[in-house]
């Protein structure tokens, strides 16, 4: 079955752009545009949808707050940010807002539609390096610790759980995280479906945001303790 895009950006030009990229894809189909966040979900109200591809300034209602609401819902689809700019604070707003992650928007194509796919399947936080740079840039907005990370499921990891997600809060793919710990990636990837679930997280981006704001790892991309 065809990746169900929603386009949300008070461009037309941009979103005819963007349009024409995903139809030439046979797994993806666009099935509704808006042209703000209020349009955004009102649209989810009718329309099933996969992935949203979120501008993050719009009238009316700005992609941070859409996300926000898009993402409390109980059916609620992937939210891609796209930004004009590499550190921007609303990407690292809507990220908070539980958005999987966040794109350029003059990024190539081919990155673009990699993107939605990593996205839709949940197996890969999108352009890693550069959203724990993101992270590192606006980690004096998360609340900091010295002590323990505190959650309160944190606690249900096993050792090698936490081993996984600190590596995981630093970027690293299934792959590198293999290599590094002498596993299979099939092993890493039941891991981090395990620590997803454990920790009630949607995807790997919320994975990277928790270990900021629980101390697990601090700016510059290191572990605690």
């Amino acid at each position: 079955m065809a990746i169900r895009v929603m386009l949300v950006d008070d461009q037309v030009l941009l979103r005819t752009g963007f349009r024409m990229v995903l139809a030439a894809q046979p797994d993806m189909a666009v099935v509704a545009e808006a042209g703000d966040g209020a349009e955004a979900i009102e649209n989810l109200r009718s329309t099933a949808v996969d992935v949203v591809l979120m501008d993050v300034r719009m009238p009316r209602l700005d992609g941070v707050e859409a996300t926000r609401r898009i993402c409390a819902r109980p059916d609620a689809p992937k939210v891609l940010i796209l930004t004009t700019f590499d550190l921007d604070e609303y990407a690292f707003s809507g990220l908070k807002a539980g958005a999987s992650g966040f794109m350029l928007k003059d990024v190539p194509p081919a990155e673009l539609l990699g993107a939605i796919r990593s996205v839709h399947s949940g197996d890969a936080v999108v352009a890693p390096s550069t959203t724990r740079r993101l992270l590192d840039r606006f980690s004096s907005l998360l609340p900091s610790s010295t002590d323990e990370p505190k959650h309160r499921d944190i606690g249900k990891l096993t050792e090698r759980e936490r081993e996984v997600m600190l590596l995981v809060a630093q970027g690293m793919s299934n792959g590198e995280i293999a290599a590094r710990l002498v596993l299979s990636e099939a092993t890493v990837k039941t891991h981090v479906g395990r620590i997803l679930t454990k920790l009630n997280l949607r995807d790997r981006v919320q994975v990277v945001v928790l270990a900021y704001e629980t101390g697990l790892v601090r700016a510059g991309g290191g572990g605690a303790g």
